[in-house]
């Protein structure tokens, strides 16, 4: 056994670790080579389930051992319901729901707490405003709760993380093609392979030209994603990437409200111009991780990504209907956005005991800067006046094409860079079998240099929030635990996307979101996981108006959500897959901000209740069913709360036949029933109708 390999898999974020003893690296006296064992999964299985993830704790740690709720997608849920979006991920995580975004970016809503810059890949920050692909990911995790004390600032109420996937040494050759309704049309491609036992390279590809039920809309998406793997030395490897994605499409804001709900229009009805809302995103990313064993539990790890994006948008859009209900009001602006960011991660993890209690410490620094440009026009309707910035149009024919963009007072012209410096220190602390803590500390600076074009006003700020974060794990046996856990976030002012600091706001602290949590998460059979929790997020350091002195400004604390969340996920039998999840929510705004925003008022896009369940059936080695059921509550599209968006229940269902080995086709359907309903919101006028009933064939080929 001396001479033997050693082969470690880790759920790190963007490699496989390999180490090999010195005893490997030499050939053996017969100058024998012989690679190490791997573990292939078989296509019939329906895998839904993980068991552990390095994400929340940034070291691999069971998910019942992790004291925070958690939700991971994996590559064959996604695939399984043919999931093109992240509206359609989050669909099926508790205690988060989507945001129509103007429909130009994701956002999300954690726990009440809007997000379009809480979104991560591989553990590095992915934070400018566009619409992410899932062509080249392994799994889509979602851990709620304030996260700063891992991922820096933000995080208030939860991040996304996209983990890729990765060259490898096991052989992937796969072609996959997909027609659907209203012209959905796309393909996609995986292929990788051992160069020799010292490298390995990985291609992912995908093409995308698809229409929509909605008038004018049209979707022209492509990304390329090559990795290279590399045996870098005894215990040492190495993963080089590089990304190239593109998204072009009709920037949708949906249909307007009238009397308290969503304007009684066809689905198909575009309001505005769809010629004229164009939105388009460019991603350039190169990535590099380098991990190296030391041994004796010791183990380095260093990430790095720079990344070039370069955003624009721009839409003509609804506003407010006539009172008598015959006209709505079309307003237009466009902005454009180029961001670098460039971070980079080191992190030392090693493990030691004192007597009977073992440690596993994590030491972690991180360095990032970010430069962003933002430019802002304004519509303007010259058939209306010179500087008129909105125009009447009758409800029957919601279009106009008479406008004409231009810079207004107060439109953006801002550069911004920010430069970014945390250490984190984190210790997990097995005490007995039964007992485990987790307790960490992050100290970041966050120093912002804005520039104001258009004033020049110039705005310098420096914050240095410390983000302390405790977990207790209570296991009364070995497929069960309890959990307590206790964090805060902050969110600087400089905002989600780095661009709401102003002369006024600059002397303030930064918003402050504390999480207190209890859970219970259970490995009910051996593929097949429950988990449980309940929760409290309070938003401090809100900045509102003074009630006595219109001319001040003060903090308050804002806002408070507490719920409940639920989740299953895994295999019943061996044939038979479930993923399911409940969340209850109530989410309110607990001191008057404004004439609009008072206290009790629930806060937008939060339903009381959501609930979401998937199933799938294989029959036999050849055929598979899936049915699946989505619930959501009715939701406020502003924290005015004067417009509702009604419940609804939708139905999915699938079909899966395996022709042979090589090849395997599939029937989605979304929305079974053909049922009316409405999907997201950005405000009180801008209502995304759902889809109706739709088909997506798929033809995946492995060669």
């Amino acid at each position: 056994m001396k001479n033997s390999p050693r082969f470690i898999l880790r759920s790190l974020p963007l490699m496989l670790v390999v180490s090999f003893p010195a005893a490997y690296a030499q050939s053996s006296d017969k100058q024998e080579t012989k690679l190490p064992e791997i573990q292939v999964t078989s296509d019939k299985e329906a895998k839904y389930v993980v068991k552990q993830s390095s994400t929340a704790t940034k070291t691999d740690t069971l998910l019942r051992d992790t004291p925070q709720a958690i939700t991971v997608v994996t590559q064959e849920q996604m695939r399984d319901q043919a999931m093109q979006s992240m509206a359609d991920v989050i669909r099926y995580v508790p205690g988060v729901v989507t945001a129509q975004g103007e429909g130009n970016r994701d956002t999300a809503i954690f726990r009440g707490n809007s997000s379009t810059g809480d979104f991560f890949v591989d553990g590095i920050r992915d934070d400018v405003q566009y619409y992410r692909d899932f062509y080249n990911i392994e799994s889509v995790e979602a851990l709620k709760g304030s996260n700063a004390m891992i991922f820096g600032r933000g995080g208030a109420g939860g991040v996304i993380n996209r983990v890729t996937k990765q060259a490898q040494w096991t052989p992937i050759a796969e072609v996959g093609l997909t027609l659907g309704s209203w012209n959905n049309r796309r393909a996609t491609a995986d292929v990788g392979r051992a160069l020799d036992q010292n490298f390995a390279f990985r291609v992912t590809a995908m093409a995308e030209n698809s229409e929509s039920y909605r008038n004018g809309f049209s979707l022209n998406r492509a990304g390329i994603n090559p990795t290279l793997a590399i045996r870098a030395g005894e215990n040492t490897s190495v993963l080089l990437g590089y990304e190239h994605f593109r998204d072009d499409r009709t920037a949708d804001r949906g249909v307007p409200s009238y009397k308290g709900r969503p304007l009684a229009v066809d689905a198909s009805t575009f309001f505005g111009n769809a010629e004229m809302s164009p939105t388009w995103s460019r991603v350039d990313a190169l990535t590099s991780y380098i991990d190296h064993d030391f041994g004796g539990g010791i183990t380095m790890r260093n990430r790095t990504r720079y990344a070039n994006y370069d955003k624009f948008y721009q839409n003509v859009f609804p506003g407010a209907v006539s009172s008598n209900g015959q006209t709505v009001a079309l307003s237009a602006y466009n902005n454009a956005t180029q961001r670098t960011n460039f971070f980079n991660q080191t992190d030392l993890v090693f493990e030691t005991n004192t007597g009977a209690v073992k440690h596993k410490i994590l030491a972690g620094i991180e360095f990032g800067q970010q430069k962003t440009e933002n430019f802002r026009n304004t519509g303007y309707f010259p058939s209306v006046g010179i500087n008129a910035t909105s125009i009447s149009v009758p409800i029957a024919t919601p279009y106009t094409n008479q406008v004409v963009f231009r810079q207004s007072a107060t439109d953006a012209n801002n550069y911004g860079v920010v430069d970014t410096s945390g250490i984190y220190v984190q210790d997990q602390i097995e005490w007995s079998p039964q007992w485990q803590t987790v307790i960490g500390l992050r100290r970041d600076r966050f120093a912002v240099d804005y520039l104001n074009r258009r004033t020049n006003d110039n705005i310098q700020v420096t914050d240095t929030p410390v983000s302390p974060r405790f977990g207790i794990v209570f296991k009364p046996s070995t497929d069960w635990s309890i959990y307590g856990s206790y964090s805060i976030a902050y969110v600087p002012r400089a905002g989600d996307q780095l661009a709401s600091l102003t002369v006024t706001n600059k002397t303030f602290d930064p918003e402050k979101f504390k999480n207190l949590e209890l859970g219970v998460k259970w490995d009910a059979l051996k593929d097949l996981s429950l988990s449980a929790a309940v929760y409290q997020l309070d938003r401090s350091n809100v900045a509102i108006t003074d009630p006595t002195d219109s001319t001040k400004t003060i903090l308050v604390d804002g806002q408070r959500s507490k719920g409940v969340e639920l989740s299953v996920t895994g295999n019943l039998t061996p044939a038979w897959s479930v993923t399911g999840a409940y969340a209850y929510q109530d989410a309110k705004i607990t001191r008057t901000q404004s004439a609009t925003v008072l206290a009790g008022a629930q806060l937008a896009n939060v339903p009381k209740q959501s609930a979401s369940v998937w199933n799938r059936y294989d029959v036999n080695a050849h055929w598979g069913l899936g049915l699946g059921v989505i619930y959501r509550g009715e939701i406020y599209p502003s924290t005015d709360n004067t417009v509702i968006l009604p419940s609804f229940t939708r139905v999915d269902a699938a079909a899966f036949y395996n022709v042979s080995a090589k090849l395997r086709l599939q029937l989605n359907v979304e929305n079974l029933a053909d049922k009316a309903y409405w999907a997201s919101a950005n405000s009180n006028n801008n209502i995304t109708p759902g889809s109706p009933r739709a088909l997506r064939v798929t033809a995946n080929y492995k060669f």
